[in-house]
């Protein structure tokens, strides 16, 4: 039998990690997007006219990242998927809206201690979220911008295909304490983009020595 010699597909994909509940965020994107912005703002110690701080920097750059997410049940309601016929795509519409959702039972939990007489309760802590983005870029994220567009529904008005427009703010070790999962998890995307850095800049420095360039060294 001959084997395809063409490279499987990795997906991306949003998970939610919930030690109550693990499987309530787990998000694989059914197709990958086109394309992902990501955008960069350094964190500069100095202030305007600051010269003994023109290169200090106070940590990691705030990186934001925004994508288009589609999900459509067409493919699934033609192999006569059970769940697909019955709910359409709204469990993958429900697993990514619960990024941004407190869990019901701590809701229901901190309105009895209100009701209790509790003076101070401290708002539900988010699920530590990861985006994934094949195996060398993995890191923490908040959910900042989200978008759903339904673009088909069935006869029960399901939906069948939509569009999530999707903002995430990386959170970094700026952000997280020394204890926080997140914050190892950071830490080790930037080592894996370090060692990718110097893997480039070797290659461009091999290529400008057999090409002759001259480099101001």
């Amino acid at each position: 039998m001959a084997l395809s010699s063409t490279p499987r597909l990795a997906r991306g994909a949003i998970v939610g990690i919930d030690p109550f509940n693990p499987l309530a965020s787990v998000v694989l994107f059914q197709y990958n997007p086109d394309s992902l912005q990501r955008t960069l703002e350094a964190q500069t110690g100095g202030g305007e006219g600051d010269r003994s701080e023109a290169l200090r920097l106070k940590g990691a750059p705030v990186e934001t990242i925004k994508l288009d997410v589609e999900l459509d049940a067409t493919d699934a309601l033609e192999r006569g998927d059970p769940l697909a016929g019955s709910v359409g795509i709204y469990p993958q519409l429900s697993a990514l809206e619960m990024l941004l959702y407190p869990k019901s039972a701590l809701v229901i939990a901190n309105t009895v201690l209100l009701a209790a007489g509790t003076i101070e309760i401290l708002p539900p802590e988010a699920p530590l979220t990861l985006f994934i983005w094949g195996p060398q870029r993995i890191v923490p994220v908040r959910i900042t911008e989200f978008a759903i567009t339904e673009e088909a529904h069935d006869a029960a008005l399901n939906p069948i295909r939509a569009k999530v427009s999707l903002g995430m703010r990386v959170l970094s070790y700026n952000d997280l304490p020394l204890t926080h999962p997140g914050y190892g998890i950071f830490l080790a995307h930037q080592v894996v983009k370090e060692t990718m850095a110097t893997i480039g800049s070797a290659a461009n420095l091999a290529a400008a020595a057999s090409g002759g360039v001259g480099l101001p060294i």
